[in-house]
Order: structure tokens, then sequence, then C-alpha cells
């Protein structure tokens, strides 16, 4: 009786999570959808289609419509992709994840055997991944053009979410207000100033975060799908009950016979009622599938059908009001009420793509697919909520002049149904890879597949190519802009990378200079970012040619992505050895995945010294690493700061001296005269930040340890901590070689080379305190 008890209360649990995920989930999944009742009518009806003014050519549309989003959003989305997740993860980056994890596509540089190692690299999949691989796997893993297009296609897809975050705003608010034009005096260009009023203070409160207003944004939906599903039963009731029957797809049949190709050329207003799928998937990391899944068929399907079928039903009989069909529908006394719901509702949405936007180029960034950009994240906001300023500002120019050059909200349409149909039609070709090298189904599940939801949105995507002159060529412009973007940016970082790699320093050469490294050894510890995952980078040795001294504790810091979307935090620090334990070089490589999100006040330089002690002391019990004085670069190691040894450091805010270090204090204060001791006091007093970055002592705890040089070791890493902690970055300068192509030199000279000039810099993206950075100059022949 008591586990009968446990597992009923385990059951009820798991219910009222699902409902509070689902109930959440309405504020930032379905948004986008919900408002497509306000122009799919109106897009519908435009050109040749506007002389088939008869009910069953209404029925028809109607029908096109209840199974277009069947078909695509129900059961492509609902019962596929949406199991497509990467760790509970969805989006395009999230397949492309996918793959490159369970075979060999991935374009990213540094990528390791302990990578692999990692507890959510391989997830479910885990129990397959060892399967053999199959003549199509391996085709496309060793050619390296196949790994190209795939990049290409994602890329397209990425493009297509920046591009879908300029116009969704643009479309949404412009069409939630255009009712004033319908029942006002107000002129069409009076509601578009107003239009991008309300878009402009979007846009400028976005660096506020959406944390005090985000419990608004699920009532504001929910009530919005229930308006519209009340009004549209209203309309059944009242103009025509009969409307039930277009229901079966043989009025699809009677609307192409009736219009021919009048009615294949309206399919690219029909395609906007499944606007905003797309969305519904890319969020899936904030909720779970099965909570969607339930807010999507309990809510979100049957309002839309009944709100679709209610407006068929009001046009019917109302042929003239085909351009304003939403708001004539809706009775004199709720006009007014669901206008103002519109608008909220369109400001949800918007609001819900734009962090979208943030995320996708976060995401890119990660990966190496776009320019280096700041990234907020504070600590009062929602988990996972993001503000790229540079973003911000680009979208909202682009939309407000997408805005003021259509005004006619049926060309925005247009542009916004091509750019969603796209990115559908992406997601449509990469999962029956998904399916056949993920889940280990048999191809014929893929060729399947693709025939049946890629056969239906080839014919819808012919017919949004058709609307190119009508405002689809908005779509081509911004879509070829940002793809060029992002692979230009990758394209020139792998080949400096390769470059860095080519050239980077023979490890023997460097140790056989002996343990000073035949330089002046000072106080400090010097942290050098490098991109390499192993070796010594030219960095290291361009900086000691120029000056021949460095730090007495030398570290290799390499930061880089894993595509999985989060490496837990006991997983992220590998730490090594670089030569005999007396040179005290050590390498980190700090991994993160493409969705992790670096927190304003995170203490890099405490975890780093807090890690490194916490190798030095596995090392010594014989966990990991390398225990000879003969190694050249030693293996590496998991660690994290608290690991279950225990640190033998232990943290203060006192600045006392160092307990048992008389050595360390005399040193550090012998290596500094007054005046630099003075200047650096004033450096801190102007810089609270650097000061917080400070403000903790290390000193080893009072623990015997079985070798004597490990304590000795521990000394010299807080001494060097205390002392001066530097952070070396290259600063390159990149041109293609003299004998490049042409298309290689305007590529890296102009493209990649504007891109990194107006980029944020390196010590910006990794947090250095500008008083302790030191750039070094490199040129780089690409």
């Amino acid at each position: 009786m008591f586990f009968l008890n446990l597992n009923q209360a385990d059951r009820r649990n798991r219910c009222n999570q699902v409902l509070l995920l689902a109930y959440q989930s309405f504020g930032l999944v379905f948004g986008d959808l919900s408002i497509s009742p306000l122009y799919v009518y109106k897009c519908t009806f435009y050109g040749g289609l506007r002389h088939h003014q008869t009910e069953d050519t209404i029925f028809g549309a109607f029908s096109l419509i209840f199974w277009t989003i069947t078909l695509l959003s129900l059961v492509k989305y609902m019962v596929f992709v949406l199991s497509a997740d990467d760790n509970g993860e969805g989006g395009i980056f999230a397949l492309y994840a996918l793959l490159c994890r369970h075979a060999r596509f991935s374009l990213l540089p540094n990528q390791q055997a302990a990578d692999e190692e990692i507890s959510t690299y391989y997830g479910s999949g885990d129990a397959t991944r060892n399967l053999p691989s199959s003549a199509f796997k391996s085709l496309i893993e060793r050619n390296k053009r196949s790994k190209t297009a795939l990049l290409i296609l994602v890329l397209v897809g990425t493009s297509m979410v920046i591009t879908i975050g300029v116009l969704t705003p643009a479309i949404s608010v412009s069409s939630s207000i255009d009712g004033l034009v319908a029942k006002t005096s107000l002129k069409h260009s009076t509601v578009v100033m107003i239009a991008c009023a309300l878009l402009v203070g979007l846009f400028v409160l976005q660096h506020r975060g959406t944390n005090k207003v985000a419990f608004l944004f699920a009532p504001i939906m929910i009530l919005w799908l229930l308006s519209i599903a009340t009004v549209g039963v209203y309309n059944i009731v009242t103009w025509n009950p009969s409307v039930y029957k277009a229901l079966s797809p043989y009025y699809i049949y009677v609307f192409f016979r009736d219009t021919g190709v009048d009615g294949w050329l309206s399919l690219g207003g029909i395609l906007l009622c499944i606007t905003g799928t797309e969305a519904i998937f890319a969020e899936l990391g904030q909720f779970t599938a099965t909570s969607i899944r339930f807010a999507f068929c309990c809510v979100v399907y049957p309002c839309l059908v009944l709100q679709y079928m209610g407006q068929a039903a009001f046009l019917s009989k109302n042929f003239s009001a085909l351009p304003t069909s939403f708001y004539d529908s809706i009775p004199d006394p709720f006009f007014w009420p669901v206008l103002m719901m519109a608008m909220l509702a369109a400001m949800v949405a918007s609001q819900a793509v734009i962090f979208a936007t943030f995320s996708i180029v976060k995401q890119c960034y990660a990966l190496g697919c776009f320019p280096r950009v700041k990234i907020v994240h504070k600590p009062r906001w929602v988990l996972g909520q993001i503000y790229i300023p540079e973003i911000n500002w680009v979208v909202m120019i682009l939309t407000l002049t997408v805005t003021i050059f259509f005004q006619d909200t049926r060309h925005i349409a247009f542009a916004f149904g091509l750019a969603c149909m796209t990115l559908a039609f992406v997601t449509t070709w990469l999962m029956p890879l998904i399916i056949n090298f993920v889940w280990n189904r048999n191809i014929v599940f893929s060729v399947l597949f693709i025939l049946f939801f890629g056969t239906i949105e080839l014919v819808f995507f012919a017919s949004a190519l058709a609307k190119i002159p009508k405002g689809g060529w908005i779509t081509l412009l911004l879509s070829l802009f940002f793809t060029c973007i992002t692979y230009v940016w990758h394209y020139g970082s792998r080949k400096k990378y390769l470059c860095d790699q080519h050239n980077k320093v023979p490890m023997k050469s460097i140790l056989s200079l002996g343990p000073s490294l035949g330089i002046i050894k000072v106080p400090g510890m010097g942290l050098i970012y490098t991109e390499l995952a192993s070796g010594v980078p030219a960095t290291f040795t361009h900086f000691l040619t120029n000056l021949p001294a460095f730090y007495q504790v030398v570290v290799f810091v390499c930061c880089k992505t894993v595509p999985i979307p989060y490496v837990p935090q006991k997983e992220r620090y590998l730490i090594g050895r670089i030569g005999p334990k007396t040179y005290r070089m050590y390498r980190c490589i700090i991994r993160a995945g493409y969705k992790d999100v670096n927190k304003d006040g995170d203490d890099f330089e405490d975890e780093l010294v807090m890690s490194i002690a916490e190798f030095i002391q596995l090392e010594s019990e014989g966990y990991g690493g390398s225990n000879t004085d003969r190694s050249i670069d030693g293996r590496l190691a998991v660690v994290k700061a608290s690991n279950k040894f225990g640190t033998r450091l232990s943290r203060s805010i006192s600045e006392a001296n160092i307990a048992g270090s008389s050595r360390s204090q005399t040193t550090v204060t012998n290596s500094k005269s007054p005046v630099l001791l003075r200047l650096r006091a004033e450096y801190e007093q102007e810089l609270p930040r650097l000061s917080m970055r400070r403000m903790f002592q290390f000193r080893p705890m009072d623990t015997k340890f079985r070798q004597p040089q490990v304590k000795e070791e521990l000394f010299d890493l807080v001494n060097a901590k205390d002392a001066e902690v530097a952070y070396i970055v290259g600063h390159g300068h990149v041109k293609a070689k003299r004998n490049s192509v042409f298309v290689k030199r305007l590529v890296v000279n102009v493209a990649y080379s504007f891109l990194r000039k107006n980029c944020r810099s390196p010590a910006v993206m990794l947090n250095i305190p500008h008083i302790c950075l030191i750039k070094v100059g490199m040129n780089y022949y690409l």
C-alpha cells in the first residue's frame, strides 16, 4: 500500500508539473502561431483569387488551412520533430549538434576524444553509438563537401530565424492595429506611425529584461486564444453552421478545380497559418515535449480551428469583408476588447521571437559561425534569457524599415511566409538524417518522411517563391546577408585556427630551454589564451622573442564550445601539466555548451586557481594526469574546485599574510616598488569590479602531504595568484596569401577583415579587465 501511494503521489506531481509548464508555454511558445488569424484570409484572397468569391472557394480555403495545420503543425512537429531534442533542447542547431555527435559531420576545430566522455554528450543515444556505420553515413563523413553543404544548410536555416525575428514584430504589430483603419477615421499612414512607435518601445525596453512582466505573458495568450475561439463559435452559429462540412478534404479538390493557377498561388497565404510552428521546437528547452504537446492539442489547436472555421462562415456570407475579415467578423460590443487583446498578444509574440533571435545568434557565435557580440545575462532575469545589444538595434532598424517601406501588411506577410516555409523545409531535410543516424532507424523511414512532408512543403514553398515580387524579395535579401556573415566568419575563423595549428611550436623545443625557459621569471601568473587544445601557440614564443621575461606560473587557457547544449559544471574544466613539475606550466581547457551563458560576476581567476590546486592534489594521489617529471604534455583530468577529494586550498577575505608562507609575502612585496604599489591601489579604487576579483586570499590548508613538493607547488601557485594575474591575448592581423584566388582574397581581406574590425574584441568576450590585459601582435596569412 505504501508503494502504491508513493507511485500515485509521483504521478500526481508529474501531472502537476506538466500542467504548470503547459501553462507557462503559452507566453513563450505559441504567440507567433496564435496571431496568424489576423492576416491569413486577407493574404489568401489576394490577386486572382479575389475573383472566385463563392462559398465553395471559402470552404476550400478553410479546408486547406485545417489540413495544413493538422499535417504540418500537429503531425510533423508534435509527433516527430519534438522527439528530436538534444538533451531537452530544440531548434536548428540542436539538430545539427545531434548529427555532429553521432556522426563525424562537425567542422568545429579543437574537438577532442575527451569531449565524448561528458555525461550529457550522447544522452539517450549512448546505447547505440557503437553500432557500425552505414555506407551512406561513411560517405558523408569522408566527403568534406558534404559536411560543408550540411553546415551551409544549417546556416541558411539560421539566417531564416534571424529574418523571422525582423519580420515577426512588423507583421504582428501592424496587423494587430489594422482594425483601427476599419473602425475609425484614422489614415493608414497614421496607423503605420503608431505601429512604429510601439515597435521602438518594444526594442528599447529589451535591455531591462522581461522578468517583471513575464508572468503576464501566459494569461494574455490564453485570453487571446479563448477570445478568438469564442468569436469563431459565434460566427459559425450566426452566419453558416454548415461550415463544418469543409473539414472534409473533398473541398480541397473543389477549391483547386474551380480556381486553378489562382488557387495554387494562394497557397502563399495559406501557409501563414503555420508560421510560428518552428518556434515551438526552438523554445523546447524552456519546457518539455509533453507539456508543449498537451498545450497545443488541448488549447491552441482547437482554438485556432474554431477561429478559422468561424472566419470562413462569416466570409461565406460577407465576401466584401475579405480585406479586413478578422476585425469585421467581431461583434461590435467586443471589438475594442479584442483589439486590445490583439495588440497585447502581438507584443508578447514579438517579444518571444526577439528572444529566440538572441538565442540563435548566441548559438551561432558559440559554434564559431557569428562575429563576436556582447551577450548580457543578469542574475535577476528568467533562466536562459539573454540580451545582445548589437542584434537588438540592428533588428529594430530593419523592422522599422520593413514596416515603413511596405506599409501594406500583405507584402510583409508574403515575405514572412517565405522565411517560415524555408525554415520548415530545412528542418524537413535534417530530420531524415536524424532518423537514420541518431535514432538508427532504417533508411526507408527517412525516405518516407521526406517524401510525405517534403512533397507537401515543396508545393507550399514553390507558391511562396511566386510571391517574391510582392514582398518575398526582402526575405531573400535579408537571408542572403545573414548567411554570408555567418559563413564568412566561420570560414575565416577556421582558416585562422588551422594557421595557428600549423605554426604552433613543438613542445620539445620549448622544454629544452630548462625550467626557466631561458628567460627571467617574475612573480605572478600568466594566462595565455589560445584556441589550441594542445601544443604551444605561436603567441607565446612571439611574446618571449620581443620581451624575454615571463611570469613564474604559466597557464595556457583554451575556451571552446562542445556541440551539446550544456556542460555540467563539474565537468567543465580539463586541467593538465606541461613539462616537468618544476616548470610550473599548466593547460586549462574550459568547455561550454552552445547554450551555456556566462553569468556576470563569475570569478574566473578563483575557479582556475582552485581547479589547478585540485589537479595537483589528484595528480599526487595518482587519480589523473601525469605523475612523472619526464612528461612533455601530460594527460588532462576533469577537475572541479570542490571535488570529492576536497581541495587543499582555502580562501578568505582577510588581507593577512598567507599562513605558513613568509616567503610569499616578502616575494610579493619586494617585487614591487612603493610607486607601483600605490598605482595599483589607485587602479583598484577606480575599478571596483577588478577589486572584487582580487578580494579573496588563498592559503594551503594545514594538511600533511605525501610528497613535500606538492605543498611547495601549491605555495608557488598561491604566490603567483596574489602577486599578479596577467591575461595574454593574441591580436592578429589577417590577410590572404598573395597567390590566393580572387574570391578568397575578397572574402578574407575585405569581408572577414571588416567583420573582425567591427565586432567585439576577444578581451570583452572573455571578460578580461583592461588593466590586466597584454596583447601580442600576430600576422596571419591564410
